[in-house]
């Protein structure tokens, strides 16, 4: 598909171009000319883009698929629908589903079940057999196969003897750990986060305690063994404080932060909503402003979706049993823009740095570049309504709400997607 897409400003800080307003022409999937008033050629497809941004394509850390075995939840399909209409052109899915991918068989099949898409659809191995936390999972082997990184998803890792292990191993092959913060014996059975809300609420709380402890753990076995380590969607100022100490000592340390822990708080759940009960659970202002400053400052590597489906048996329930999570691919854009982030920061945190983290390719708007890009409108307000909702799911505190800042265009591996 050729493209000019006219009017465009760049935000792109790898570029030659960044900052500048300018006409960006694609040919057979390569940026072929970027400049002012580029002329039509007559056989490619002509957007206006006035008052749009161009950024590399956006890439997500985080996101939760359920195919196989959960596909009523979403499958790559419904994802990466989702994922085009929310400016990704590339997502890292976990390995929860069923089986858990924690061999060279699993991670084909999602690589072989997503070729063809616009979306690259990158598997994550699991780090433990079953996510269990107990025997190592074939790391070498699928990362031979095509994994990008290993996780155990939502299962923090309770024992710290194997922890060493896996980072011990990993190591030898260059093997990324990504691990959720949670100390299992001080959260317990919680619900939201412990403060004066949850005793307003009557409701367990779960204290910032459990995530830094779990992240400071991570901190002095990354360092024991010199080993890089990812933490997984932070949430509290304390985290923030160690990984921003830990960097400074020169420790192999990295993580992301889930778009909407930027933007909702816990007085979201004084109705008990449990579209808004998601996990981490929402923290304290004074949190969302440590995170928005960490990521501004450099210490929050990425923002993720933290995608999370869930069939509506499983969330129109008591609060107290519904599941964790929020379908967010479609979200991060607006909540990102709400939380005062700039074209440039959007960028690094969710194009650039995503993919340097799993040693990718990172895309850049140059001539004679690879076009994977998102067109974006900082200003354009759309309504998030079901028959805007890819997702085969629809647990979203934000379904049928007014957003600001609306993905227009996505191109990736030589097909276009635009978006009225």
């Amino acid at each position: 598909m050729n493209l000019l897409i006219t009017g465009i400003t760049i935000a792109d800080p790898n570029s030659p171009f960044n900052q500048q307003k300018c006409d960006v022409r694609v040919e057979q999937g390569k940026i072929t000319a970027i400049g002012a008033n580029l002329k039509t050629s007559g056989d490619e497809q002509v957007f206006a883009a006035e008052g749009a941004i161009l950024s590399p394509g956006f890439f997500d850390l985080n996101c939760s698929i359920g195919d196989p075995g959960f596909e009523t939840k979403e499958d790559i399909q419904t994802a990466t629908a989702a994922a085009k209409a929310g400016g990704f052109t590339g997502i890292a899915v976990l390995p929860n589903t069923r089986p858990v991918v924690q061999s060279k068989a699993e991670v084909e099949y999602i690589i072989n079940r997503a070729k063809g898409s616009l979306v690259d659809v990158l598997p994550i191995g699991a780090v433990s057999r079953e996510m269990e936390g107990k025997e190592l999972a074939e790391l070498y082997d699928m990362q031979q196969a095509g994994a990008v990184a290993f996780s155990d998803g939502g299962k923090a890792i309770a024992d710290d003897g194997f922890m060493s292990r896996a980072l011990q191993y990993a190591q030898g092959f260059n093997g990324l750990l990504m691990v959720y913060p949670e100390n299992k014996y001080i959260a317990g059975k919680s619900q939201i986060n412990e403060s004066k809300t949850s005793v307003l609420l009557g409701m367990k709380g779960l204290p910032a305690l459990a995530e830094e402890m779990h992240i400071s753990r991570d901190i002095f076995l990354a360092t024991y063994h010199d080993a890089p380590v990812h933490i997984s969607n932070i949430s509290t100022a304390g985290s923030v404080a160690l990984i921003k100490r830990a960097k400074r000592d020169g420790v192999k340390i990295s993580c992301d932060v889930a778009a909407h822990h930027l933007v909702f708080t816990e007085e979201l759940l004084n109705d008990f909503d449990s579209n808004y009960k998601v996990k981490p659970p929402l923290r304290g202002k004074s949190d969302v402003k440590a995170l928005i400053s960490g990521l501004k400052d450099g210490i929050i590597d990425a923002v993720a979706s933290q995608h999370r489906p869930h069939e509506i048996e499983h969330k129109d329930v008591e609060f107290e049993i519904a599941s964790y999570g929020i379908i967010a691919l479609q979200t991060v854009l607006p909540l990102l823009l709400k939380a005062g982030l700039d074209a440039g920061t959007i960028a690094e945190k969710l194009s650039i740095n995503p993919r340097k983290l799993l040693g990718l390719t990172v895309p850049v708007i140059a001539e004679g570049e690879e076009a994977n890009f998102t067109v974006y409108h900082p200003l354009q307000e759309w309504v998030y309504d079901r028959a805007a909702n890819f997702s085969k799911s629809s647990n979203s505190p934000l379904l049928n709400k007014k957003l600001i800042g609306k993905v227009q265009l996505v191109y990736n591996n030589k097909q276009v997607q635009s978006y009225g």
